[in-house]
């Protein structure tokens, strides 16, 4: 498999709802794609209709978050298979198990840190420092809403990805002067295996195609922090000025 230079994207955590989705809205864009993730059998036939609907290239690679002792070989897996080091790379993976269960089984916990943001610092890294050599590139990581404000509903949950987003504020001041762009993507409520069964307010809930073709317009800009739906900037402006007096309070 062969990609125009800088013409090419690995998605982490390929075979999630919306990943999916940006797979496909990047081979619409004619870049060279791959598709990143444990499930072997669903990359290959994610893979296949990328190909057939987009014409590009399209190649799968196997990748565990928190394998963290793989992720040092994953570039140069990527170069193979690419034919290249990729443009850029967007992370779509997380865990968001149920708050009360990770209260009371660490592991549980652990897990949630260990998928959300400790995975996503080792590899990240790594395409941080190759792009910071390299003098360009693309690095996206998709946090969470969650993140703004801790709530006792997914507290656990939104620390990882506090602490995602606090990672990524800090790489992209690290890497503005190489020529690298840093995005932060910070999703509302999709309609995605990881919400099935959570009781959600219907006007809230984005699709995944409609969430992924935001991400991507915000991606290929250079956008620097984006939520998705645009009007969660709002409804989080709004949940983050409640004084912290009244807001441990509430139930939000």
């Amino acid at each position: 498999m062969n990609a125009s230079s800088g013409k090419s994207v690995v998605i982490l955590g390929a075979t999630s709802g919306v990943a999916r989705s940006i797979a496909r809205r990047f081979g619409a864009l004619g870049y060279a794609v791959g598709l990143a993730g444990r499930d072997r059998e669903e990359l290959e036939i994610l893979a296949a209709d990328v190909r057939a609907r987009c014409a590009v290239a399209c190649a799968i690679l196997p990748f565990d978050a928190t394998a963290f002792e793989t992720h040092a070989d994953f570039l140069d897996q990527c170069a193979q298979v690419l034919g290249e080091l990729p443009g850029g790379v967007v992370l779509c993976f997380g865990y968001m198990a149920d708050q009360a269960l990770a209260q009371k089984d660490f592991e549980v916990a652990r897990r949630t840190i260990d998928t959300n943001l400790t995975g996503a610092i080792s590899i990240l890294e790594r395409f941080a420092a190759a792009y910071e050599a390299r003098g360009n590139g693309f690095i996206a990581a998709l946090t969470s809403v969650a993140g703004d404000r801790g709530r006792k509903m997914n507290y656990i949950y939104g620390a990882a990805k506090a602490g995602l987003t606090a990672y990524l504020q800090g790489l992209r001041n690290r890497l503005h002067a190489s020529g690298v762009r840093v995005t932060t993507i910070k999703p509302g409520f999709m309609d995605t295996p990881m919400t099935y069964g959570m009781s959600l307010p219907g006007p809230l809930i984005a699709s995944p195609e409609a969430a992924a073709k935001a991400m991507v317009d915000k991606i290929t800009r250079g956008k620097d922090t984006a939520y998705v739906p645009f009007f969660w900037r709002y409804i989080m402006w709004i949940i983050k000025s409640i004084p912290e007096r009244q807001f441990k309070k509430m139930s939000v």
